[in-house]
């Protein structure tokens, strides 16, 4: 049993064993292991995280790697950032780490992958799940499954590198008792940090919450402890640690795009003209910025989604990615081009060392104001949340050439490349797009002028938006 909806764009996510059945997850390994054939390749890294049902789940991946002819390589519990580094680390190019992220209990899920340091996008998904749906996967002999102890040491020797902080750093270490819990606290604290746990114990029940530190539920826990430990800030993981999210040392939540803002300055000021992505959810400032501006930087926007930004990041040969989730990519000679949190927390401690007395509640309020929503989850059902978006698009297109606004700001531009971010004169902005993973339209709007006027802009889109039957409710409100 296996559902067609958990072909996503760059994952593959289903409620486990409603969805998919260990027969099915046998059929997605087979289907994984033909295309590694058919790429040349003989082997696969794999990983999993830490849920009650994960390592059954890698074992049927697995099985069906090996009847496939795939060598399987286990490194076992890991993040996906570790497993994407054991491809450089081992010499194998394809992956396959079973996760499910920051997907509440009772979901599972294989990001995946055939040469380092990209993951399947649409293209290499569609051919997976046509090859799975209809059976035709190719079974070969030689097949085998070893065990790799050492990567685990491997990866947190190479985020450390010659990292010391010159200067004391107390930071709240969050991981919602996720997998990031095994590793995230041990590699701050090798940097010379003082950590301060919350819920870094591993614990696949989630007691207290998903660990998704885009959440505001996280968020606001990660901020209570910054001010009852007078933390210098707080880092968050998800649960397969390749997303990270930050409070400062004054409590205040600041979401990854504008995290990427302050990374992206200090970037520029050692790499003159750098080159930066930004996926379509993030803030204006990348192009508005005086200082991004003074350095020569230049970002350009692109899809949402970890696997369209390795991409792109490689194609571009750019120096560093940001999506407003908390994914953030570093390429040459920053790291290895795929999505790590704990790659970025370390980025973060060096841009805080190399400010002294500034703390970061400083180089935040540094950055011209804006107003922005956090990200926003209409629900809308995955069969037909791709036919309701190009209706959304195809009025919003229809109103700019119309020469219209919304809440009183002319429409600029449209940038289509993942839904509709509708830029409007000023530099607000307002984004609808499909979720590529959940059955949701993603909402997120910005103002530069003030809070009524963001809730101005988002009411003018909501009630675009509502014009389509088949929108629920949000998930969060703001």
């Amino acid at each position: 049993m296996i559902a067609p909806t958990g072909f996503r764009e760059y994952d593959a996510r289903w409620r486990y064993p409603e969805d998919i059945n260990l027969a099915g997850l046998t059929a997605l390994g087979l289907g994984l292991g033909t295309q590694i054939q058919a790429a040349g390749g003989r082997a696969c890294v794999l990983g999993h995280d830490y849920r009650a049902y994960a390592p059954a789940v890698a074992q049927a991946v697995t099985l069906g790697l090996m009847r496939a002819g795939i060598t399987v390589h286990d490194i076992g519990p890991a993040l996906s950032p570790m497993a994407y580094f054991a491809r450089d680390h081992l010499g194998i190019g394809p992956v396959a780490m079973v996760t499910a992220s920051h997907n509440p209990n009772g979901w599972t899920g294989v990001k995946m992958g055939l040469a380092p340091p990209l993951t399947h996008g649409p293209a290499e998904m569609a051919v997976l799940r046509d090859m799975v749906l209809a059976g035709e996967w190719v079974e070969r002999p030689g097949g085998a499954w070893r065990r790799e102890d050492g990567v685990e040491a491997a990866y947190l020797d190479d985020l450390a590198g010659d990292t010391a902080l010159s200067r004391p750093l107390k930071i709240v270490v969050a991981t919602g008792n996720g997998t990031a819990g095994r590793f995230a606290p041990a590699l701050l604290a090798r940097l010379g940090a003082e950590v301060v746990a919350l819920n870094t114990e591993l614990d696949y029940t989630f007691p207290r919450y998903n660990p998704n530190p885009e959440a505001m539920e996280m968020l606001h826990d990660m901020a209570a402890a910054v001010r009852e430990s007078g933390a210098d800030l707080a880092l968050g993981f998800d649960g397969d640690g390749d997303r990270c999210g930050v409070v400062d040392d004054q409590g205040q939540e600041i979401f990854a795009d504008k995290m990427g803002v302050l990374l992206a300055r200090d970037i520029a000021r050692h790499h003159p003209e750098a080159r930066f992505l930004a996926d379509v959810k993030s803030t204006g400032l990348y192009a508005t910025d005086p200082t991004l501006k003074a350095l020569g930087a230049e970002t350009a926007y692109w899809k949402t989604g970890h696997s369209h930004m390795k991409a792109r990041l490689a194609e571009t040969g750019g120096l560093a990615g940001f999506e407003k989730s908390g994914h953030f990519f570093f390429g040459p000679p920053l790291g290895r081009g795929y999505d790590c949190g704990l790659r970025a927390a370390v980025e973060i401690c060096r841009l805080l060392d190399r400010n002294p007395g500034r703390p970061l509640s400083a180089l935040y309020a540094d950055l011209p104001q804006t107003w922005t929503t956090p990200t926003l989850s209409p629900a809308c059902a995955d069969t037909e949340k791709y036919r309701v978006l190009e209706r959304i698009v195809a009025r919003l297109t229809a109103l700019a050439a119309a020469g219209g606004a919304l809440a009183g700001h002319k429409i600029r531009n449209i940038v289509t490349v993942n839904g509709a971010r509708v830029e409007l004169e000023g530099g607000a902005w307002a984004l609808v797009r499909a979720s590529s993973n959940t059955p949701n339209l993603v909402v997120v709007c910005e103002s530069s002028e003030s809070a009524a006027d963001l809730r101005a802009i988002f009411t003018a889109l909501d009630t675009l938006i509502r014009e389509e039957p088949e929108i629920g409710a949000y998930d969060q409100t703001f």
